[in-house]
């Protein structure tokens, strides 16, 4: 879903009217000096499995008068515009309806772009200072098939029809589990507009229903968690890329993650900027003169690395390494380890920063190209099963995707992502 830009604006920049309008508008936008900053949940490591990028889509929603709920699952963070008014009000980017002045309160529905496994929700209210909804609700839902229903174009200015409300009612969803039970939110200044709720739901989702009470405004709506598939519909023979974020791939340890998290690499396609891979910063310990050896890869002491658990145990069969977007800022060089873990080892291994235990190699060190996808398969070392793996790029920089192309191996001491308990980050 494309990015919305502001609808028709009103400019009047000699009406004194407009220019009050405006600075009041403005207080809207004020970034105020942030208080002490809290610890981030655990949580914020998975991934988002509503985001537009994967395909999450919102297919109902009561209202839409001021802004689209379609805005929700953006994967941009939440811009305000002082001067950007459309013919039905001030331009928000996030989803707002209308000052109810009828009985009920607003909702919507999510359709998940990978159905799975949620452990948190952030309900994101940046911007909306004097109109924020002052509470939220979710409820989760599993459903065998889609809506044959969802929303299309721009909904500025909207509201449900007759015909929409009789066709998502037969949905139930008002009576669908609740993961969020009704919590009030606090208003979209830069310190308190993540409002983060942790999910204790052991069953799969696949849709939800957010409840504003009882109207007004949400920037974002983030939903962590980890992708289910269904394994027993892939062949035996068939190879797939077991470590994608749509196959239940997640990341669960990084040491660093500068200007983009490690989680972006399993992602669906191939990226569309820097900003949609993973990036480091620079190194501080690298050589003030650097020396290659004799294959070219630079000889310094240090490097980064990312943790992965594959959605299904498997054996890796060819990998693929793509930098494209990196190209001045893409690693020397990479490699790859594995490792088979249990449930209960991999929950040692996050509580001891994964300083514990051997991996083995998978991938032997291969120097990088910018802007490039490498794929690596004669190189491969290791031909067994395995249930973890980590990227080490060295020493430092960018990689816009990792694909692990391989075959699901069921293995009693790691089972797949449905069977295991997610492990406290």
């Amino acid at each position: 879903m494309n990015s919305r830009q502001p609808l028709n604006f009103v400019l009047q920049d000699r009406s004194c009217d407009f220019q009050a309008s405006t600075s009041q508008r403005v207080d809207m936008a004020e970034r105020r000096a942030p208080g002490p900053v809290a610890e981030e949940p655990d949580f914020l490591q998975f991934n988002d499995l509503a985001c537009e990028s994967v395909g999450g889509k919102v297919v109902f929603a009561s209202d839409e008068w001021f802004a689209p709920a379609a805005n929700l699952l953006k994967r941009e963070p939440p811009q305000f515009i002082a001067s950007a008014f459309t013919e039905f009000g001030k331009w928000m980017d996030g989803w707002e309806t209308r000052r109810k002045r009828t009985p009920g309160h607003d909702w919507c529905i999510v359709q998940l772009g990978v159905p799975g496994l949620i452990h948190g929700v952030d309900v994101d209210t940046s911007f909306f200072t004097g109109n924020h909804s002052p509470y939220v609700s979710v409820q989760a839902g599993c459903l065998n098939q889609p809506p044959d229903f969802t929303l299309e174009g721009d909904r500025t200015g909207m509201a449900a029809s007759d015909s929409q409300l009789a066709a998502v009612a037969k949905l139930g969803s008002e009576a669908w589990p609740e993961l969020v039970c009704v919590s009030q939110l606090k208003p979209g200044y830069t310190d308190c507009c993540h409002n983060y709720f942790k999910v204790n739901f052991s069953h799969r989702v696949t849709h939800l229903r957010l409840n504003m009470y009882p109207d007004g405004g949400i920037a974002r709506l983030r939903v962590y968690g980890v992708g289910l598939r269904d394994w027993s519909s892939v062949a035996s023979q068939q190879d797939v890329d077991l470590v994608a974020l749509t196959n239940g791939g997640v990341c669960l340890g990084y040491s660093d993650a500068h200007f983009g998290h490690p989680r972006n690499m399993i992602g669906p396609g191939r990226a569309v900027n820097m900003a949609d891979g993973w990036e480091t910063a620079r190194r501080l310990d690298r050589p003030k003169q650097l020396e290659a050896d004799q294959r070219g890869i630079l000889q310094v002491p240090g490097w980064e690395w990312a943790v992965f658990r594959l959605g299904h145990p498997g054996e890796i069969r060819s990998i693929e390494v793509d930098t494209r977007h990196f190209k001045g800022n893409f690693p020397d060089c990479c490699r790859l380890e594995a490792r088979s873990l249990s449930p209960e080892e991999e929950a040692a291994c996050v509580r001891t920063g994964w300083n514990s235990g051997k991996w083995q190699l998978l991938l032997p060190p291969q120097k990088l190209r910018p802007h490039h996808r490498h794929l690596f398969e004669s190189e491969l070392t290791l031909s067994r099963p395995v249930s973890h793996v980590r990227l080490i790029i060295s020493p430092d920089g960018g990689v816009s995707r990792l694909r692990l192309w391989g075959r699901a191996t069921p293995i009693a001491a790691a089972p797949a992502n449905q069977q295991r308990a997610a492990s406290k980050l």
